[in-house]
């Protein structure tokens, strides 16, 4: 997941800047204050939210496919031709045990200080509430604690989900982006994953709360929500102005639960906005991309000029593929989006950039549009590093020659871990585009944000290359990062983000976003468990780590009833 800060390259870049702090909310050295309340639809607790009458009711629902799914091509290297030996096995099982440790260190600190908080403050012990007053790091833990084995720790979790009442929050604005990636995704997962029905039953009823965000005159989903004056029956518009990952990365989670529900309005929702990105996806400034900022009220997904795979618009694009294969590969429109999107994406914004050992790595950059010429912003950023995972993934079920291209932007962003004095990756860092012969400038390495927010992007990319190819040296270089993390970032009570990753010992902050445990986490276990343990033949991540399962030709579309 994104994090809180960012420094931009340009003066350009003040507006966004502006943005992209709205789009985190939090700062991360100051607490939350508790604002929200339960609203006055809700007096003696029977406030409902699929109770909120509807201002502007959909007449004809898009239905989910129920044809047989495709048969799409498999991810996963075929593991089974090659013997572990007994001592390549006690590696990757002693590698294993040391996540797992460090996840139920940050968990028992979690549990000590923030019980049914957001999230726990590594350094204070305190607590923040810092989406919603939900439990966040509960909720988004809860699929972790299964695929680790904490059986007891989970039904334990899954106990309190009564005491989660989502007719109340912590602040007067819920960002629906990270409500459903975090919260909506976890209980499905969960679900998925266990079969224990109350994870269901309680992912409906977020499901019918933030399904009342979509309901404004072009059904276009006002992300920032007023939800109190929503639940008050006031009526709303989409904004003018919303960041595209946030309105572009819905649809895994609603389409799952019309899957698991069998409700077709969740389906129907995001596949609305689907239709918006058919519509204007040759018609912006980059044709093949979206831009940064769109305007859903007026849908307007044309104006802006700065495009990007990175912050802001990520996993837009990520879903693209995954809503290909959580649709039995019978949507065929996400195919062509994502093969149009990265055609694009490849010409602009990756390059190659200058580095000591002349490595021949690739980065995904920004690019800008002025009066039709388009520039290379060379900025590298922490969360672009999922890239390398999605072109990977896209080119095993669309047949793409695109692996290489993978490997190349998983081993740019290998090189960045290993080349600051912390051996971590910064969030976001300079470079210099190698085109010829250029000099080499230690300088232009030091000028941006060059925090670490314990994200997962990079770790997440290097698991799902080494799912694809097998190579083993992968778990090797996972290790080498695991061991610089958990070194820098462990504190008494939890893991730490940290403030500066170029000074031998990095400076701490006072906070744990519940990505860690997650996300980062969850794939550097798994890429140290069997392959099989939660094969990408069988499941989709969310952006937030959380496993959905996949249908199949073989085993039809694990929906309800089947």
């Amino acid at each position: 997941m994104p994090p809180s800060t960012r420094r931009w390259l340009s003066l350009g870049f003040v507006a966004m800047v502006i943005v992209f702090g709205l789009y985190h909310l939090i700062d991360f050295d100051q607490p939350s204050v508790i604002t929200g309340s339960i609203p006055a639809a809700s007096k003696n607790n029977q406030f409902q939210w699929k109770d909120v009458p509807k201002q502007y009711p959909v007449s004809s629902m898009m239905a989910l496919p129920t044809a047989r799914p495709a048969q799409i091509p498999p991810i996963q290297f075929d593991f089974s031709w090659r013997k572990e030996s007994k001592e390549e096995k006690d590696k990757r099982e002693a590698r294993k045990k040391a996540v797992k440790e460090n996840f139920a260190h940050a968990w028992e600190g979690y549990k000590a200080h923030a019980w049914m908080k957001d999230e726990v403050a590594p350094m204070s012990g305190g607590s923040r509430e810092s989406f919603g007053g939900w439990a966040a790091t509960l909720v988004d833990s809860l699929d972790t604690l299964w695929i680790m084995g904490f059986e007891k720790e989970f039904m334990n979790a899954v106990g309190t989900l009564d005491k989660i009442d989502f007719s109340r929050s912590s602040g007067e604005e819920i960002n629906v982006f990270e409500t459903t990636i975090r919260y909506l995704g976890g209980f499905l997962s969960a679900y998925d994953l266990s079969g224990h029905t109350p994870l269901l039953a309680k992912a409906i009823q977020l499901g019918e709360m933030l399904y009342v965000a979509f309901d404004t005159p072009n059904r276009m989903p006002n992300t920032r929500w007023k939800w109190r004056d929503a639940a008050d029956g006031k009526p709303q518009e989409a904004a003018t102005f919303t960041l595209v990952a946030e309105i572009g990365s819905l649809s895994l989670e609603f389409t799952r639960l019309s899957q698991l529900s069998g409700d077709p309005k969740y389906f129907d929702a995001v596949q609305r906005i689907t239709e918006q990105f058919v519509r204007y996806q040759n018609q912006t400034k980059l044709p093949g991309m979206w831009p940064v900022l769109v305007n859903p009220k007026n849908t307007d997904f044309v104006s802006d000029n700065t495009f990007s795979l990175g912050a802001m618009s990520d996993s837009l694009y990520e879903y693209l593929p995954k809503q290909y294969m959580l649709l039995g590969g019978l949507h065929e429109e996400y195919r062509l989006l994502y093969e149009a999107a990265i055609a694009t994406a490849k010409q602009h914004t990756f390059f190659r950039p200058l580095n000591k050992d002349n490595l021949d790595i690739l980065v995904s950059g920004l690019a800008k549009v002025h009066e039709g010429k388009v520039d290379l912003v060379p900025e590298g950023q922490h969360l672009v590093c999922f890239a390398g995972g999605m072109i990977g993934i896209a080119s095993q079920i669309f047949g793409l020659d695109d692996l290489s291209t993978a490997r190349k932007l998983i081993d740019g962003c290998i090189w960045a871990y290993e080349s600051t004095p912390a051996k971590i990756m910064p969030e976001t860092f300079r470079l210099i585009p190698c085109k010829g012969d250029c000099l080499w400038d230690e300088g232009e390495w030091h000028k941006e944000v060059l925090s670490y927010q314990i994200g997962p992007e990079a770790i997440e990319s290097i698991f799902v290359l080494y799912r694809i190819t097998g190579d083993t040296t992968l778990q090797d270089k996972a290790w080498n990062m695991f061991q610089s993390i958990e070194n820098h970032t462990r504190t008494d009570i939890a893991h730490a983000s940290l403030t500066d990753i170029t000074v031998p010992i990095p400076p701490k902050s006072d906070r744990m976003e519940s990505f860690w445990t997650a996300e980062t986490l969850k794939y550097f276990f798994l890429i140290f468990s069997e392959p099989s343990v939660i094969s990408l033949d069988e499941y989709v991540f969310n952006t937030e780590a959380h496993p959905f399962k996949r249908p199949s030709p073989s085993w039809g579309w694990n929906t309800k009833g089947t």
